[in-house]
C-alpha cells in the first residue's frame, strides 16, 4: 500500500492493517490472536509516523505473513535513518522505535538507493515481551 503525504491519516495505515489481518473488507474479527493484532497496529503507527515525520516522498506499507511471523515494513523517500534510544522515562518524544522494538521479535533498518526500509517481525506465536531492540544498519537482525 503506497500513501501520499497530502491529506494522509496515519489512521488510514492502522485501518489498512487491520483490513489485511481480518482478511475481509467489511472489519470483522480477525483470526489472528488479539495481541497480534493490536501490535501490529501500533507497530505501523509508530513506523509510519516516523515516516511521516522525517521521511520525503510517498510512504510505502507492506504485510507479509510468513509461517509464525508477520512482517511489517515502511519505506519512504527520506535519508536519515531512525536511532533507537535507550530507554529513558524522562525523555519527551523519540520513543518511537524503542515501541516498535518491544513489540516485534526483531527490527531491521536498511538503506535503500531511494530512502530508507525499517521492517519489525512479529511473532503470530508468543505473547509480546519486553526487551528486544531495534537493528541498526548494517547489522544482523537479533531474535530475542
Amino acid at each position: 500500500m503506497t500513501f501520499e503525504r497530502h491529506g494522509f491519516r496515519i489512521a488510514d495505515a492502522r485501518d489498512a492493517a487491520r483490513r489485511f489481518l481480518v482478511g475481509s473488507p467489511d472489519g470483522g474479527e480477525p483470526a489472528l490472536p488479539v495481541h497480534v493484532v493490536e501490535a501490529t497496529q501500533l507497530v505501523v503507527s509508530e513506523l509510519v509516523t516516523n515516516a511521516v515525520k522525517y521521511g520525503s516522498g510517498p510512504m510505502e506499507l507492506s504485510l507479509l505473513l510468513a509461517g509464525d511471523t508477520l512482517s511489517v515494513t515502511v519505506r519512504d523517500g527520506g535519508a536519515t535513518l531512525p536511532r533507537h534510544w535507550s530507554a529513558d522515562p524522562r525523555r519527551v518524544g523519540r520513543h518511537g522505535l524503542e515501541i516498535v522494538a518491544a513489540l516485534s521479535q526483531d527490527v531491521e533498518v536498511r538503506r535503500e538507493p531511494t530512502g530508507k526500509r525499517i521492517t519489525a517481525r512479529i511473532s503470530l506465536d508468543e505473547p509480546v515481551r519486553t526487551g528486544s531492540r531495534a537493528v541498526q544498519p548494517d547489522e544482523q537482525p537479533m531474535s530475542r
